[in-house]
């Protein structure tokens, strides 16, 4: 699988429509355009490798992921990421892309393509996270979510100094298209990295921050990936069986600024 990495830049000024390239102003994204008939989930077909990945997406509770839980009352902002496996050249691989660090929240911090369900996205109860999980990954990387088979959904977890409930959605990559920063102002890069690396206990630490939050981290890709993203990738290494032993007592700072 080959994927377009580009610098801010690359696409600028293109005036058509294509993976990897921003949207006119106003245009409606593929994933808009798709009825809610083809929002299906389903595991068929899928490589034999991620098997594991889709059984513990159907057995896995909300407690086994995090602590932080969707406030009781209803509050916080709906929002989805969608968890994207691919067959890179080196194995499995995860899509990721970083934040622009111009961002008011997060700046400069690897995360999953997602963000907040629009109206338009439909009920938040059914299909609204898994068309906003592929929306926002074709606005942010240029992926044609056309290529992408949804087979899991992970609990609705929470994300406290945001107040956003966000459901992880988990795709596979059957029709590779490439991928690039499509906005500057909100994503610095778009990137891949092997799960091969995310399970080498060479490339894991626990991330600290000076709020006292401890958490783990991933050191891939010339990247710190920590926070909500390095939970989500950790607890699914770790109920797919892929996890292998690591250093606990590694640790990587944080400053206030993370």
């Amino acid at each position: 699988m080959t994927h377009t990495q580009s610098s801010p830049h690359a696409q600028a000024g293109s005036p058509h429509v294509r993976p990897g390239a921003p949207h006119p102003p106003g245009a409606p994204s593929t994933a808009a355009l798709i009825p809610d008939s083809a929002m299906a989930v389903t595991g068929d077909g899928l490589p034999d490798w991620l098997d594991p990945v889709a059984t513990a997406s159907r057995t896995v509770r909300p407690q086994q992921l995090s602590r932080f839980l969707p406030p009781e009352d209803g509050a916080g902002r709906q929002s989805a990421v969608l968890v994207l496996f691919g067959d890179g050249a080196r194995g499995p691989e995860l899509l990721l892309m970083e934040r622009s660090g111009s961002l008011r929240s997060h700046a400069g911090q690897p995360s999953f393509p997602g963000g907040a369900l629009d109206p338009e996205d439909g009920d938040q109860a059914t299909t609204g996270p898994l068309r906003a999980a592929l929306r926002e990954a074709e606005e942010e990387t240029g992926l044609d979510p056309r290529g992408v088979q949804l087979f899991g959904v992970l609990p609705r977890l929470y994300i406290p100094v945001s107040g956003f409930v966000v459901t992880p959605v988990l795709g596979w990559w059957r029709e590779p298209s490439p991928v690039a920063v499509v906005d500057p102002a909100e994503t610095a890069r778009v990137f891949t990295v092997p799960v091969a690396d995310l399970t080498d206990p060479a490339n894991r630490a626990t991330a600290v921050h000076p709020s006292g939050h401890r958490g783990p981290a991933f050191l891939v890709e010339s990247a710190l990936v920590w926070g909500f993203t390095a939970g989500v990738i950790d607890r699914i290494l770790h109920y797919a069986g892929w996890e292998r032993p690591w250093d606990r007592t590694r640790q990587v700072p944080l400053d206030w600024r993370a």
